[in-house]
Parts: structure tokens; sequence; C-alpha cells
């Protein structure tokens, strides 16, 4: 979890750092074409890209589609709110993820989701906080890839049923490097990279890849009841990075906010942990 906090903040430092040279399409383009080469060559070396699977194509298209979108937003909305104020909606992921999982996953929508869902809207109300400032395109940016990120994790899931985690990593690289060079080039004005943003295309990269492999591995080492409060520790880290270097407020309201986000998350986690215990006691 250690690494996943690190990958997420500097990633969303050197997005931010070169945010302005090139647009969101050409970040995705670039950040991909790193995956797919990291991805590749562990794979082969490995002996895994042996067993790559050509099946559920289409739900890997939806899936990596959504996280495309997803993930664009987030780039996007990096340049126009405070790092705090975005990884504040990133922890409402779970919220709609509890929403969702009924429709998709065929699981039950408790007393305890609906309760939990409840809460942490009003935690996502106290980091938007509607109508004592103007919902902006940022705000609304960061709103949306919170949903897509949602979305992503639910057709992710479904994945793993079936699918391994090569198969997983190199479809999304590979179509979200697709998806981007795509949307770059629509206005044949595709930037190369230059001397200086090109470590930090590289970095984006890597940390990208990093996140979601030391993510996967933290909860084959311990239950998500302890992974998820560890994740928390992203906030206040990056708003810190922020209050420091890049002259954000250090807002009351969107640390709140992202308390109450965290706290009924853990509640919703928690009462799943006991869930599963009772009925595997039983």
């Amino acid at each position: 979890m250690c690494g996943v906090i690190f990958a997420f903040t500097i990633m969303a430092i050197s997005g931010r750092a070169i945010s302005f040279q090139l647009d969101t399409f050409e970040i995705m383009a670039y950040r991909s074409l790193v995956g797919v080469l990291i991805v590749v060559i562990i794979g082969s070396i490995t002996g895994q890209m042996k067993k790559l699977r050509f099946k559920k194509m289409k739900l890997h298209f939806f899936r990596n589609l959504g996280h495309f979108i997803g993930q664009n937003l987030w780039f996007f909305a990096l340049s126009l709110i405070p790092f705090a104020q975005l990884f504040a909606f990133e922890f409402s992921v779970p919220i709609w993820v509890a929403i969702c999982a009924p429709f998709f996953l065929s699981e039950k929508l408790t007393p305890v989701r609906i309760g939990s869902a409840l809460v942490g809207f009003c935690g996502i109300l106290l980091v938007a906080r509607p109508g004592m400032e103007p919902i902006s395109i940022g705000i609304l940016a960061a709103a949306g890839c919170s949903i897509m990120f949602a979305f992503t994790s639910i057709t992710t899931k479904l994945l793993t049923r079936t699918e391994g985690i090569i198969d997983i990593l190199f479809w999304l690289t590979l179509m979200q490097l697709v998806f981007g060079i795509i949307c770059a080039g629509y206005d044949n004005d595709f930037k190369l990279p230059n001397s200086s943003t090109l470590p930090w295309l590289v970095i984006i990269g890597c940390c990208g890849l990093l996140a979601h492999y030391c993510l996967t591995k933290a909860l084959t080492y311990a239950p998500a009841t302890i992974v998820t409060p560890m994740d928390f520790a992203r906030l206040p880290i990056i708003a810190t990075i922020g209050m420091l270097f890049y002259n954000e407020p250090l807002s009351f309201l969107i640390i709140l906010g992202a308390i109450i986000i965290f706290l009924a998350n853990y509640i919703n986690i928690r009462a799943e942990a006991k869930r599963k215990t009772n009925a595997t006691t039983h």
C-alpha cells in the first residue's frame, strides 16, 4: 500500500506538470504506450504472454473504454481543481460500486450499503460544496471520473472471474493506446514528446501500472478492512504537497467531506467482511 500511495501521488504531480503542454488524450496515449511495452516485456520474460486469451473481448472493450474516459477526466481535473479535492472524489468510487453492484454483479442491496451510500453522498456534497461556490467544469470532471472508475471496478471484477491478470493488463494498455491515438489525432495536432515532457510521461506510465499491481498484491496479503484505511493516507499527503508547493488552500470542508466518505466506505467494508465470515462459519 505504500507503493500505491507513492505511485498515485507521483502520477498526480507528473500529470499536473505536463497538463499545460499536452492534452489528456496525448497523455493517455503515451502512458498506454509505456504500459504496453512494460506488460509485453515482463510477460515475455515470465512466459505469461503465451497464456494470452482472446475471449471476453466485448467486456474488455467496454471496461477499457470506461477506464479511458475516467482517466482522461482525472487528468483534466488535475489542472483545474486542488489535488485534495480530486483525491477526495476518488474515495467515492466504492460508494458507486456498492450502489451498482446489485445490478451488474447480482449482489444484494443491503440496508448497510444503502446507509453507507447516503452517508457517503453527504461527504461528496461537502467536497463539491454546491450552493457555496459555482459547480465548475473541474468538479464535474472529478465527479465523472469517480463514476467511470466505479464502472471499471465492476467490470474488472467480472473479468477476474475467468481472465488472468496478464489478459486484463495487456488489453487495458493496448486498447487505451488505440483510444488515445484516435482521440489525440482527431484534430491533426498530435504533439510528440520533447526533452521536458518525456521523463514525466515515462513516470506516469510506470506509476500507473505500479499502482494497480501494488493494490492487487496488497489485497492478496491483507483484507480490504486493512487495505482501505491505508489508501486514505493519500489524501493528507497530497493535500500537504498541494499546500506547500502549489499554494493550494487546505480546505477544512474538503478534509471533513473526505473523512465522511472514508467512514462510509469503511462501514460498508466491515459489514461485507462480517457477512462473509458468517457465511463461511455457517
